[in-house]
């Protein structure tokens, strides 16, 4: 069976995806194709340029037009308690879980602005666990982590997010958590005490410490199927046996290596316990019998 001849578009994309992972340490090389080529598209569009090698031109020798290109790069569409039936199922099924440990590690991989860990703050702080609880939220971008450690969102969303923490469970009036001040919101400085924001890149890093959660909610499905495999490699190493993977609403274990290892929690919210530790070694052989 031939495959089809990659367009000439596509071989451009896939060399300055290469170039821009060897000279600056971004990777974006596994990321969906389609999806990264219109965002590539689109950002030439804004920027006014004709063709790919002209971007490339500009981004290999000019650094300082890097971090609007990276910015480009990455979805940052998120909110606060988004998918709210997913907290509720967390606060209900995954709470009592997490109040027989005596400090609790979690990773939000892929944070982007901050809206979920914040939610998943004041979720801990109502349930009584924030104070034995250490957050790790990530990005490979520089920039949103900025606007994540600031606390700061827009005003007008406000009454978006009250109703869905209502939605999600939430104990208190949403107001309590933030003041107002012009057109944003400030969240309580309490909120970020136990949040460590950090760089960490899933296409390229390793991991950093042993976790009780991992959320990484709405970014595997703008991967491509190697990356996505890496992650889960990733994910399953870095939780504790009977650990908690939260994944978003498009997203499964289905169809990876690990997909025996879970057991989902409620069915259809994506909250999944590490079910065991042995059959690691099966699940590699089960992972290079797929790449032969």
């Amino acid at each position: 069976m031939t495959l089809p001849k990659p367009s000439l578009e596509d071989i451009e994309i896939r060399l300055l995806l290469q170039g821009v992972y060897e000279y600056y340490g971004y990777d974006f090389r596994n990321y969906a194709l389609s999806s990264i080529k219109r965002r590539i598209l689109g950002f030439m569009h804004l920027e006014g340029l004709a063709n790919i090698s002209a971007l490339q031109e500009r981004l290999l020798h000019n650094r300082d037009n890097l971090e609007r290109f990276l910015l480009a790069l990455t979805v940052n569409v998120t909110s606060m308690f988004r998918d709210p039936s997913f907290y509720n199922t967390f606060r209900t099924q995954v709470i009592p879980f997490l109040q027989t440990y005596p400090f609790i590690r979690i990773w939000h991989a892929g944070c982007s602005t901050g809206e979920e860990v914040y939610s998943m703050a004041i979720l801990l702080e109502e349930e009584g666990l924030y104070h034995r609880c250490r957050i790790y939220a990530t990005d490979t971008n520089e920039k949103v982590l900025q606007n994540a450690k600031s606390g700061i969102f827009s005003l007008k969303l406000m009454q978006e997010y009250t109703h869905l923490y209502l939605k999600a469970g939430g104990k208190r009036s949403f107001s309590e958590y933030y003041t107002a001040a012009y057109d944003n919101a400030i969240f309580r400085a309490s909120l970020r005490e136990n949040i460590v924001f950090a760089q960490h890149n899933l296409a390229t890093d390793s991991s950093f410490n042993e976790f009780n959660v991992i959320l990484c909610r709405n970014v595997l499905i703008y991967f491509n199927q190697i990356l996505q495999k890496r992650v889960h490699e990733l994910f399953y190493n870095s939780l504790c046996t009977f650990g908690i993977l939260g994944l978003g609403r498009q997203e499964s274990i289905r169809f990876t290596p690990y997909e025996q290892q879970y057991e989902e929690i409620v069915r259809g919210e994506k909250l999944y316990r590490k079910a065991r530790a042995r059959g690691h070694e099966e699940a590699l052989r089960h992972r290079d019998f797929n790449h032969n």
